[in-house]
């Protein structure tokens, strides 16, 4: 089961990823992205026991990006790649045949790459700007979306798309016109007055 509403941890100079996943937890998201960078194995790897332990306590799913020892480890429910990361034929041998992986992808190619490779859904973006990813890809916008759900329709391909980056609340609902199948968040909840308030709202949109 893939969750249409994703939240992707972020470490500023006043939270901490533990932080920020619980503030995401607490607000009623229940499929948690740890996404970490520039750290050794040996901190993600602490840092992942103590986020599957609170995920835990929430009945949530855990994703580890990037790290499929580690996802393995700690008996995540799935395990992201990026573009740049291991192949997931490499990854799918290391975590077996349970575990859900996902897949980034920038453009129509990339997601049929994703297919081939039997990634269980495809993370699309950026859909603007945004200030947690380093080494952007080109944003891809409203249209962007638009033109690869209608080309996975005509090739008759079914996987579910999941929109990322920069987007707000006000940005569901016309996202969701455009065939996605879900979004991922992260600086608009943590950056919210009231999560749990926001969160309610993503979801009544999303369901």
């Amino acid at each position: 089961m893939i969750d249409k509403l994703q939240f992707i941890s972020n470490q500023t100079k006043d939270l901490s990823h533990l932080d920020s996943i619980q503030i995401a937890l607490d607000a009623g998201c229940r499929w948690i992205q740890l996404r970490v960078k520039n750290q050794s194995f040996e901190d993600v790897l602490k840092l992942a026991e103590k986020v599957k332990t609170v995920c835990d306590n929430y009945q949530a799913k855990l994703i580890i990006n990037d790290f499929p020892f580690i996802a393995r480890e700690v008996g995540a429910y799935g395990l992201h790649l990026g573009l740049n990361d291991m192949p997931i034929s490499s990854a799918r041998k290391i975590v077996g045949n349970e575990m859900v992986i996902g897949g980034t992808a920038n453009t129509l190619e990339n997601i049929l790459d994703r297919i081939k490779e039997s990634a269980d859904y495809v993370g699309l973006g950026p859909f603007r700007f945004t200030s947690t990813k380093q080494n952007l890809s080109p944003i891809l916008g409203l249209g962007g979306y638009r033109n690869i759900s209608e080309s996975l329709k005509k090739l008759k391909h079914s996987i579910p798309v999941i929109a990322i980056g920069g987007i707000g609340q006000e940005d569901i609902s016309q996202i969701l016109e455009t065939g996605m199948y879900g979004v991922a968040v992260s600086g608009s909840i943590l950056n919210a007055e009231n999560p749990k308030n926001l969160v309610y709202k993503i979801n009544k949109v999303l369901c």
